[in-house]
């Protein structure tokens, strides 16, 4: 079994187009797994972050037609 990085990493480049993209898609996948969790827990925070600046007052809810509008009128510009 071939356990060096510089290793693996020439046999991977030496395989045809088909087999590299297959390959990448599995190293891919297998690093999306734990973003995944990263990114739903970072989520989580930023929604209770800014429900707390909401319930405070802090910041005002602002409707989706108005930030639509508001969007439309900056793409004017």
């Amino acid at each position: 079994m071939i356990t060096d990085f510089k290793e693996i990493q020439d046999s991977a480049l030496e395989l045809d187009e088909k087999h590299r993209a297959e390959l990448a898609k599995k190293l891919i996948n297998s690093l999306e797994k734990s973003m995944d969790e990263d990114i739903e827990q970072a989520w989580i925070d930023e929604i209770k972050r800014r429900k707390a600046e909401i319930k405070s007052g802090k910041v005002a809810s602002v409707s989706g037609q108005e930030v639509h509008k508001a969007a439309r009128e900056l793409l004017k510009k």
